[in-house]
């Protein structure tokens, strides 16, 4: 699908123009969803990571469009996989999720659809400061085992409603989790998930996150009437 091809509604693979760069991303939209969740992977991650799939699959059938896309062209992905660099390159993550929120915001068929950005890892500090930057357009952030704590002193900007999930287990970052969330502003929760590692890879501790993630967007951007199932 090209950039321009949004007007009918429905799943599709895209090429979009960022800036400087044109990354790969696949659009879940049918048009009539009450926000899009964009899907701002962490590090070493891209819009093929099982997990954000899993809990996109969650949101669609919830009712929610949602947009997985790569932060990295393929030629940075290259580097990344040689140094790590580009993933802790956090100026460079953040324009790229500005400059695709400005792309979301663009699309004539999209119009004004509130954008939630769903960050893991470095993705979630990037989530953050966009969010400071756009705070007209961006509705809501969630982290999952995210650095937000590398957001710096964009986390006191951030106006929008934000939610922390971090492991029980994932010591060292749920302490960096507490320290960001003392520095946020804004209406915040922290929600610590018992038993579960940075990845969320224990039975159950990801269907914890879905729920945690659903609850957070009915109560900030509701939720779109979904057609009844047919009777047995």
């Amino acid at each position: 699908m090209r950039e321009g091809d949004l007007r009918l509604p429905g799943p599709g693979h895209l090429a979009m123009r960022l800036g400087e760069a044109t990354v790969g991303g696949d659009l879940h939209w049918e048009g009539h969803e009450t926000c899009l969740v964009m899907f701002v992977h962490g590090s070493g991650s891209s819009r093929f990571s099982p997990r954000n799939q899993q809990v996109a699959r969650a949101f669609h059938e919830a009712g929610y469009a949602t947009l997985l896309f790569d932060l990295l062209t393929a030629g940075e992905d290259e580097e990344d996989r040689r140094t790590a660099r580009p993933r802790f390159d956090i100026e460079l993550l953040t324009r790229r999720v500005v400059a695709a929120v400005d792309w979301v915001r663009s699309r004539p068929a999209m119009g004004a659809t509130p954008i939630v950005l769903f960050g893991a890892s470095t993705g979630a500090a990037a989530a953050l400061r966009a969010a400071a930057l756009r705070p007209g357009v961006v509705a809501g952030v969630i982290s999952r085992g995210g650095r937000p704590d590398l957001a710096g002193p964009a986390l006191a900007q951030v106006r929008v409603p934000t939610c922390l999930i971090v492991g029980g287990r994932d010591t060292a970052v749920l302490s960096l989790n507490r320290g960001a969330y003392e520095h946020l502003r804004c209406e915040r929760s922290l929600e610590v998930v018992a038993g579960a590692g940075h990845l969320f890879e224990e039975p159950g501790t990801l269907a914890r996150v879905v729920a945690i993630a659903l609850t957070f967007l009915e109560r900030h951007v509701g939720r779109r009437a979904l057609p009844a199932r047919p009777g047995p």
